[in-house]
């Protein structure tokens, strides 16, 4: 290879990976959360309507609003000026799931041990025990990766970020977000009614082997449960699932950060197709995911999940065999999730996918992540002299 070969060659290679750096960030390719106004994921950019009310569920919220006046009230003046934002603010859609990525708010590795039993107290309230427990085992993984790379300026346990939008309330709207690598919860709370999405959560590894948390492991069940239930279709219905067949080469995730207004058509196979016992199935692996919530709050969203059941689809990209490198869908009006096996960032290995690294995404579709929809409600029918802009 000539001179001018190798350095042509070079500079391909660091535009290339520039451009990855800052389609992950955001950038050139990816839209403003502060310029593209929020319309939220739909299928062709038309919202249907009439799919989210604001009602009684019977659930209190009452816990999960007595952990963040808890946190709040740990915080110096400094820290808590840091955190709270308003309830409409922009800050909810500025999460990344990137390491580098700046955020806002007080993060972990800054609290005192006290704050931090009180931030784990204010995400245990909103979740399920197994829900805090994978939350937990990705900020663990996150340390993992650390030990590996040796790279603990970018990676470890506390690079975590815990903000409040809104004054907790029992009957109005507020919410908090957790957000670092690998994890993201936005939690909306209205009256005894929560939305938790964009939720994401991932890691690389997914199994520590070694170190500090030697043999934990997060997204087994996620994983597991998809391909189950890819293989307990028939050969008809896995081929009219299948989008893309043959061994994944590239990452496939559709939803993650600034995708708020992700355009994704219905496919794959319809659960119309199904029969009883796959539909148990297909809901018992969205039940995985939604069972992150606490228990009460995760009863009521699967009620409205089986509600959409006969609109939803499932759909497939990559083999399914017992040891396979896969990704997953499931897309109804009211939820989306997403679950990628993706290429290595920080560990070592071929650049293509594979089961080392997770990507699992759970979003509320047609205006509805962030509790969006249910608070431009709520400011409509309360007259509030503020008005939500559509950001």
């Amino acid at each position: 290879m000539t001179l001018r070969a190798l350095v042509l060659t070079g500079f391909l290679v660091v535009f290339a990976a520039l451009v990855a750096v800052e389609a992950q960030r955001g950038g050139p390719g990816k839209p403003d959360p502060a310029s593209d106004p929020f319309v939220g994921v739909t299928t062709d950019g038309t919202v249907q309507t009439g799919l989210f009310e604001i009602r009684s569920t019977g659930v209190s919220t009452a816990p999960v609003m007595k952990a963040a006046e808890a946190f709040l009230g740990s915080l110096t003046p400094a820290q808590r000026t840091a955190t709270t934002f308003a309830v409409d603010d922009i800050e909810w859609r500025q999460w990344n799931n990137v390491h580098r990525a700046q955020r806002a708010g007080v993060r972990f590795k800054e609290m005192t041990e006290a704050q931090r039993t009180a931030a784990f107290a204010l995400v245990g309230a909103g979740l399920s025990a197994r829900g805090l427990e994978q939350t937990r085992n990705i900020m663990r993984l996150n340390e993992s990766i650390a030990e590996i790379t040796n790279k603990f300026e970018e990676y470890g346990e506390w690079l975590y970020h815990i903000t409040v939008m809104g004054e907790p309330h029992a009957t109005g709207p507020w919410g908090w977000q957790l957000e670092g690598h690998h994890l993201i919860i936005n939690y909306f709370v209205l009256g005894d009614q929560v939305v938790m999405t964009p939720t994401f959560m991932g890691s690389e590894p997914v199994f520590a082997e070694a170190g500090k948390y030697a043999g934990t492991r997060v997204l087994h069940g996620e994983q597991e449960k998809g391909l189950a239930f890819m293989r307990a279709l028939t050969p008809e219905q896995q081929q009219k699932a299948t989008l893309e067949a043959g061994r994944k080469m590239a990452n496939k995730a559709q939803g993650q950060a600034f995708r708020d207004n992700l355009q994704l058509p219905y496919a794959g196979l319809p659960a119309a197709e199904l029969d009883a016992r796959q539909r148990a199935l297909l809901l018992d692996l969205i039940g995985e995911y939604v069972g992150n919530m606490a228990e009460g709050h995760a009863k009521v969203r699967m009620q409205e999940v089986e509600r959409h059941l006969e609109h939803t689809w499932f759909a497939w990209i990559g083999e399914s065999g017992p040891e396979s490198v896969f990704y997953y869908r499931v897309h109804s009006p009211v939820i989306l999730i997403e679950f990628d096996h993706q290429t290595p960032v920080a560990m070592k290995g071929p650049r293509e996918p594979g089961r080392f690294h997770i990507h699992s995404l759970v979003r509320t579709p047609n205006g509805n992540d962030y509790g969006k929809d249910l608070l431009r409600q709520h400011v409509a029918s309360q007259r509030h002299a503020y008005a939500i802009p559509d950001r």
